[in-house]
């Protein structure tokens, strides 16, 4: 009875961590990848899934061949195990099976790479890039430079305003990121708008997003890079594009104002 408690307390513990409020910084989904922040992680999720039903109709036809196997041929039926000698044509038809799978699995995902890798320009909103005040031609794009350190994120926007521990976007601008680290390795990651990108010191990764919808999106530094670790998580704030340009002015204004204050000090 104890250890059916044990294995009870297991479970609700499990399910705590991967459900529970604490977990929802980091939480990826309970299957699959999360999708609905941004088309590359839309497409990263369909990926996902794609491999997974394979997978499923694999390991169901395995699991019930094992499971007729058993039963048709079980001790208590057949004393004496029936002797199969091998069938050319069933060997053949699950070898061109399993290679026709691997071959579709590997195109498929192959074609998929470079619409998840690079931003399409057909998508962005040219409206939003002009309300956000990166200009009128269609195709803009939002750079900002991630910089990981211990623990924290700061974010360097193009126009000179600088943020930490929340990114703010405009929605439906395509936003370049530029990620990398001051002091040790960090991973950026923000489960509704993409996959892991490392932060290295000395090296410089990319990846970007473009929001659907406002709303904050939560993530954390996936990278053990020291004990307070766990306190490094990452937000993405999306907001209407004109709300966007006004945060930015007023960014640099305090920051305009925090730069004549430490020069009055001197």
């Amino acid at each position: 009875m104890r250890s059916i408690h044990a294995c009870l307390l297991t479970v609700v513990l499990a399910l705590l961590v991967v459900y529970g409020p604490a977990a929802d910084s980091a939480s990826a989904g309970a299957l699959l990848p999360e999708r609905g922040g941004s088309p590359n992680a839309d497409r990263i999720a369909s990926l996902y899934t794609v491999v997974l039903i394979l997978a499923a109709i694999v390991f169901t036809g395995v699991a019930g061949a094992l499971a007729f196997a058993l039963v048709r041929y079980r001790a208590s039926r057949n004393s004496v195990p029936a002797q199969i000698r091998g069938n050319t044509r069933l060997e053949i038809a699950w070898t061109g099976a399993a290679t026709g799978l691997i071959i579709f699995i590997a195109v498929f995902s192959l074609t998929r790479f470079g619409a998840i890798e690079h931003p399409d320009r057909a998508g962005a909103d040219p409206i939003a890039a002009n309300a956000a005040g990166l200009g009128d031609g269609g195709h803009e794009t939002l750079h900002i430079r991630v910089v990981g350190r211990q623990y924290i994120w700061m974010f360097r926007y193009p126009n000179g305003a600088v943020s930490y521990h929340e990114l703010v976007a405009p929605v439906g601008v395509t936003v370049k990121l530029d990620i990398s680290s001051l002091d040790v390795a960090h991973s950026w990651w923000i489960p509704k708008l993409g996959g892991k990108f490392d932060a290295i010191p000395g090296y410089v990764s990319h990846t970007w997003f473009r929001l659907e919808r406002a709303g904050v999106y939560r993530g954390q530094c996936a990278e053990l890079c020291g004990r307070n670790h766990a306190d490094m998580t990452a937000k993405v704030r999306g907001v209407a594009p004109a709300e966007y340009a006004r945060w930015v002015a007023t960014q640099k204004q305090l920051m305009a104002e925090a730069d004549r204050a430490l020069e009055d000090r001197r």
